[in-house]
């Protein structure tokens, strides 16, 4: 595990791995970080990079139950320790930003928030859980105003803003998983007929928009982007013009200079696989650092940045059971297995209770 464990100077990491993000649903009802989340990071805090689970900027993209936001001074204020419980152990961490768009439920909502996306289209075949009920039904979401896109495109820069001054190294804009800015980008979701739909340009105006002004707003060097190219969650479809579609994408992200691209591949949690043609695109027409997520053990991931398929290498479940998991992997030390019944309910058990924390 030479490569792995290695250094990684661009981004001045102590190792190449990257805790992946994972929604763990241990916040607030009101979707603030709890105590609990802080020793949760803290304990793995070894990894060269922390990527948090998806923390919305917004009240309008709190889909889920019990996910934490950064969209009130209350909420910046409660991640400041977070951060520094991560930092007094060495560790770098970045917050995901992540607005749920389309993939949402009102009750898990806090009052007179709205769920937007693009387009009026539910998700047909995707049902959300909700506390207290259980399973339900995805309603059909708001149109997205002028207005409106220009406040949650607001919301993007003074959430990304709350998160630097409480002492994160930077954020990563979620573009995957069929969430607000990914809806976006695909014409299965975004049927507009004006400037933000319907040509790759335009389906690309809104994510752009965010980047760029999330960018300036905190520093490139502070910016990250997680996409999934290909995938079908959140009722995403591949689409034609894929390619031409992330290309002129990678494009724009290059002039904008940004820290990262986080290219997810869902293939081993049953999805469709990025396309290799777009896996290769990415790797050779992006001039920043990549990291690769996906299913790798430690490995697969060697072998990946031997072969120079990325910088970088994102973990999410192992690290679940295992806090410890640099130091198992140095030490060749089995891992241990994470109880998946725990991985969403509210407490400590199954979350900072593991060996090794």
């Amino acid at each position: 595990m030479k490569t792995l464990l290695s250094t990684y100077e661009k981004l001045n990491l102590r190792n190449r791995v990257v805790m992946a993000p994972m929604t763990r649903s241990r916040a607030t009802k009101d979707h603030a970080p709890t105590d609990i989340m802080a020793t949760y990071y803290a304990q793995r805090a070894k990894a060269g990079l922390i990527i948090t689970e998806g923390t919305s900027p917004s009240a309008n993209g709190v889909g889920y139950s019990r996910i934490p936001g950064i969209y009130t001074d209350e909420q910046a204020k409660a991640w400041e320790t977070v951060a520094n419980e991560v930092h007094k152990k060495g560790g770098k961490i970045f917050m995901q930003l992540m607005h749920t768009g389309r993939l949402a439920h009102p009750d898990n909502m806090p009052k007179d928030s709205r769920i937007l996306a693009p387009s009026p289209i539910a998700p047909p075949e995707t049902k959300m859980y909700v506390d207290d009920k259980g399973m339900v039904a995805i309603p059909i979401p708001q149109e997205m105003t002028l207005e409106d896109i220009n406040q949650e495109i607001g919301t993007f820069v003074s959430s990304a803003k709350r998160a630097i001054e409480a002492g994160f190294d930077g954020v990563e804009l979620h573009g995957a998983n069929g969430y607000l800015i990914e809806s976006f980008i695909s014409p299965h979701t975004n049927k507009r007929k004006d400037f933000y739909g319907g040509s790759i340009e335009n389906r690309l105006r809104l994510p752009l928009a965010i980047v760029k002004k999330v960018a300036e707003a905190v520093g490139p060097d502070k910016v990250g982007l997680r996409i999934s190219p290909n995938g079908t969650l959140g009722d995403m479809k591949p689409f034609e013009g894929q390619m031409e579609t992330y290309s002129h994408f990678i494009e724009k992200l290059n002039e904008l200079n940004i820290a990262y691209i986080h290219l997810l591949d869902l293939e081993s949690f049953g999805q469709t696989a990025v396309p290799p043609e777009i896996r290769t695109m990415v790797r050779n027409k992006f001039q920043g650092t990549l990291i690769l997520s996906g299913g790798y053990d430690q490995y697969s991931g060697e072998e990946a940045l031997k072969n120079n398929e990325g910088d970088l290498i994102a973990y999410g479940r192992p690290f679940i059971a295992n806090p410890d998991l640099i130091e198992r992997w140095k030490n060749d030390i089995p891992l241990a297995n994470a109880n998946g019944d725990l991985f969403y309910t509210p407490g400590p058990e199954g979350y900072i209770d593991y060996l090794g924390s």
